[in-house]
């Protein structure tokens, strides 16, 4: 007997998108519309020149042939880019809304979490929303009383338990919510983006709850999120959306890595900087960050290279470099000097290649980009300062979820990080 607890075969949405044409003008202003109506209401006193109104209809898929298999106890990453049918999914999964052709199978209770207040009724307390949720998904009132005690801790609302829930900060309204379809046992968890509401701590609570319910518990979960370290810490397994489509259901790595090389244009060099073809005097000519993977995807914890290329036309003895790693709120994570007297490009003309060779990259996951500095330290003069370089993305591929735990507690991000293997070539 097969111990899939979600089937989806064949499954498609298709939504009719109405649009109101008027002469020549598709869409009318608010002003436009509020004086058709007044002058509507007159038009006993002023004829109207009517105009012939068209209405056309555009069909639009948010789904389209979707099939996969989830068994028992999985806990499976539904990820892809803004309006790739995600949230359309888990809304049909839920049974909130119906397929246009295709069928679900699903055996088990269904508790879901996909937008802010999901089940609940605004007038209600939160003592009474966590006893009508409770109702909603099967359990009987012994039950819901038995996980009270653990709800209402966990969401950590007790001093406004009483509350109409209206009265909630979106934070508070999200932590009961979370909290009441995670303890009240249902068989399958499904989970949308809502948790970003949330502040740090209390995302890494829910985290680390929904790893428990999946393999202390044996309970399925389904969890929609933009956050790569999110769902690298909670799945193995992921399906990429496309277009309403799978583009690929297999291991989080390998989701993950096509996931952020969809974020990236087609002309675009990932890793890679290359100056102005105009551009005279000291400068970078050109810098590569050498991921371990594709694309400009570097996995945490292996060998990192960056690549920088001096052009000298004005060699002297104090000239100096430095490159520093920058986060995506543009807070500086490293810096690192390149120090030596008997360096080439301070004697010579020419251009210069200066590798760092970096041992183990260990930073957060994220995006990460490269700030470089070119001076001449006797004059204290800059010679060039680039910013906002070659971007790369660190990911959690492959790594054991106490390695990264392990590094998250550390404050020594690189401690190897050194100048392991510099090399010059006059090219």
């Amino acid at each position: 007997m097969s111990n899939s607890i979600i089937q989806v075969e064949n499954l498609s949405k298709k939504y009719v998108l109405a649009h109101q044409k008027e002469g020549n003008v598709r869409y009318k202003t608010l002003r436009e519309a509020m004086t058709n109506t007044t002058t509507s209401l007159v038009g006993v006193l002023t004829p109207l020149t009517k105009k012939e109104t068209h209405q056309t209809r555009e069909e639009f898929w948010a789904l389209k042939e979707v099939s996969f298999e989830i068994k028992q106890g999985e806990a499976v990453g539904i990820i892809g880019h803004n309006g790739a049918g995600k949230s359309t999914l888990l809304k049909l999964l839920s049974r909130i809304t119906e397929p246009t052709t295709g069928s679900i199978a699903v055996r088990g209770r269904v508790a879901s979490l996909l937008e802010v207040g999901t089940g609940f009724h605004p007038e209600l307390t939160g003592r009474e929303n966590i006893y009508l949720n409770g109702s909603i998904l099967g359990m009987s009132r012994t039950e819901i009383k038995q996980k009270f005690d653990e709800i209402v801790a966990f969401a950590e609302v007790e001093k406004f338990l009483d509350t109409p829930v209206k009265r909630y900060s979106s934070g508070m309204y999200v932590r009961l919510a979370f909290s009441v379809a995670a303890h009240l046992e249902p068989e399958i968890l499904i989970v949308d983006e809502v948790l970003a509401v949330g502040d740090s701590t209390f995302q890494k609570k829910c985290l680390g709850k929904m790893g428990d319910v999946a393999t202390k518990e044996g309970r399925t979960v389904l969890f929609v999120s933009h956050s790569m370290q999110a769902i690298a810490q909670l799945t193995k397994r992921c399906v990429l959306l496309s277009k309403g489509g799978v583009q690929f259901d297999g291991c989080t790595d390998k989701a993950m890595q096509l996931y952020i090389a969809g974020q990236k244009s087609a002309d675009e060099q990932p890793a890679y900087y290359q100056a102005p073809s105009n551009k005279t005097g000291n400068y970078v000519a050109w810098v590569r960050a050498h991921t371990s993977e594709e694309q400009g995807v570097h996995c945490w914890g292996k060998s990192i290279t960056f690549e920088f290329a001096l052009n000298v036309t004005n060699p002297h003895q104090s000239l100096c470099f430095s490159f520093q790693v920058v986060d995506e709120l543009q807070q500086p994570i490293c810096i690192f000097w390149f120090f030596d007297s008997q360096a080439p490009f301070r004697k010579e003309a020419g251009t210069f290649i200066l590798r760092c060779e970096i041992p183990k990259l260990r930073l957060y996951m994220g995006s990460y980009t490269l700030t470089t500095w070119l001076s001449e330290r006797s004059s204290n003069t800059l010679l060039e300062n680039l910013t906002n370089i070659c971007p790369f993305e660190v990911t959690m591929h492959g790594t054991k979820r106490e390695e990264y735990e392990w590094q998250s507690n550390e404050c020594t991000y690189l401690e190897d990080a050194v100048w392991k293997t510099t090399s010059y070539e006059n090219i």
